[in-house]
């Protein structure tokens, strides 16, 4: 072999995930719907699996050792009297959040009741079927209603899409005219101005103060430059302020109301509910499939004249589905156990609202649960929890701090919190500098730098002072 061969070799080591542990890994960072796919799609593969009755919960194995060839039947002929241990397991689980045959007609009720969202275009070319035009027209319509935008703007000026499909402008601009009678109001516009002129000339305003504005000195009045649009239109400032109120009633994405998104419905995997100044947590169990293994297939077991290839087929599939079970209660486990310190760290959260939220880091939790701290991340991700203040995501509770003049610590959502009030309080004519927040919040006993105020108030989407002025 060569010196430059021999140089050429690489050791390398790769650590590889085992299958049961990535499934693992999946099963603690699912969200509970997800995970009830997981599960659906696990009993089609393993047929050993089977879900009970909705009065019965999720099983678990009793041993945590893997099963060995050696070791499988003893541990096989303790399978009968797991189903008697899982039932305790069961019944509690099922006294806390018990599911009857009327909360099953209801939740499948609310599934029945989705229906497909009625698109733009739909809305649109069912106005136009009833439209007095040529049919010439109707057809260069229903293509521009094509071409829309999220916004309900035309993607490409009329003169533009003249020239390319060779299509007369008069003609293109019939059509635009009939596309701008329908609702909702200022769709079929080329740009922001054309829509917020059109959605006024249909409330009869096309010859108004608000159109003149809109008409030549949009850019003005985005950045509220007030006195400057009332000196070139010889108007009061009060005139145009008046102006720029009626102006933010009118809609600058008319179509927004038909814009097609995910529909994605937030289950919580928590629930938090205060009983008599006591917080009681449960776990959204009922969202996943009761399961155990089947007595079929352990009947096949017991049963002597079983051949060994048969034998050995259901000893996988029997030891793949006591880990998928294990799994899914350790995953439950590990949820309550963080939800428990949840609770119990931000309790004046809870008592009292987000204002009192207080730092909390994953390692802190990590160490009372008794996980390593990417667990917690895992086990937290895409969660949600419903508290008495509403629905919040897990991770929402794990913030950073910051010092107060006392020595203690507040969280930052709180300090954010706090900036938006102090805003929501100043007065409108005159409105505090970021150099004047940082004062306001110092009065509170909270010292920030302006570039970290300005940020939080980027972050709370409030605008600059000079934009929040009105006049």
């Amino acid at each position: 072999m060569s010196i430059g061969a021999h140089l050429g070799q690489n050791l390398s080591q790769q650590q590889r995930l085992s299958p049961q542990l990535q499934q693992s890994l999946n099963i603690l960072q699912a969200p509970v719907f997800e995970l009830r796919q997981m599960v659906e799609q696990e009993l089609q593969q393993n047929p050993v699996l089977e879900m009970e009755s909705p009065e019965i919960s999720i099983e678990d194995t009793q041993s945590e050792k893997e099963l060995n060839d050696d070791g499988f039947d003893e541990e096989f002929s303790r399978l009968s009297a797991m189903d008697e241990e899982w039932r305790d397991y069961m019944q509690q689980s099922a006294s806390r959040s018990p599911r009857t045959s009327e909360d099953e007609e209801k939740r499948q009720f609310m599934f029945d009741s989705l229906t497909s969202p009625v698109t733009l275009q739909d809305h649109l070319i069912q106005q136009l079927s009833m439209a007095d035009c040529t049919r010439e027209i109707r057809k260069l319509a229903e293509m521009l209603i094509g071409s829309l935008d999220d916004r309900g703007f035309l993607q490409a000026p009329l003169g533009d899409l003249s020239l390319q499909l060779s299509i007369p402008l008069t003609d293109l601009q019939a059509a635009a005219e009939i596309i701008q009678t329908f609702d909702p109001s200022g769709v079929g516009a080329e740009d922001l101005r054309d829509s917020l002129l059109i959605q006024l000339k249909r409330q009869g305003r096309e010859h108004s103060l608000e159109s003149r504005i809109i008409a030549g000195y949009l850019d003005d009045l985005a950045r509220k430059r007030f006195p400057q649009v009332a000196r070139k239109l010889s108007v009061p400032v009060s005139e145009i302020s008046r102006a720029a109120e009626h102006i933010s009633t009118l809609n600058p994405r008319p179509a927004s109301a038909f814009v097609s998104s995910p529909q994605n419905y937030i289950s919580p995997d928590v629930h938090v509910e205060r009983t008599n100044g006591v917080y009681h947590i449960t776990l959204n169990d009922e969202q996943l499939p009761r399961l155990r293994i089947s007595n079929l297939y352990k009947d096949l077991m017991s049963d002597a004249g079983s051949r060994e290839e048969v034998r050995g087929y259901i000893r996988d599939k029997i030891r793949s589905g006591k880990f998928l079970i294990r799994s899914i209660q350790q995953r439950q486990q590990t949820i309550q156990r963080i939800a428990e310190q949840i609770v119990a760290r931000q309790q004046g959260f809870f008592d009292q609202g987000p204002s009192q939220l207080k730092p909390m880091n994953m390692s802190q939790v990590a160490d009372v649960v008794g996980v390593h701290e990417t667990t917690v991340s895992r086990a937290i991700s895409g969660k949600y929890i419903a508290t008495p203040h509403g629905v919040y995501e897990l991770r929402y509770f794990f913030t950073s701090g910051v010092d107060t003049e006392s020595g203690e610590q507040v969280s930052n959502t709180s300090v954010k919190t706090a900036l938006a009030e102090i805003v929501k309080g100043e007065d409108p004519s005159h409105p505090w500098s970021d150099e004047e927040l940082v004062k306001q919040l110092a009065l509170q006993g909270v010292k920030l730098a302006r570039r970290t105020v300005a940020k939080y108030r980027e972050e709370l989407n409030i605008l600059p002072s000079h934009l929040r002025r009105q006049f």
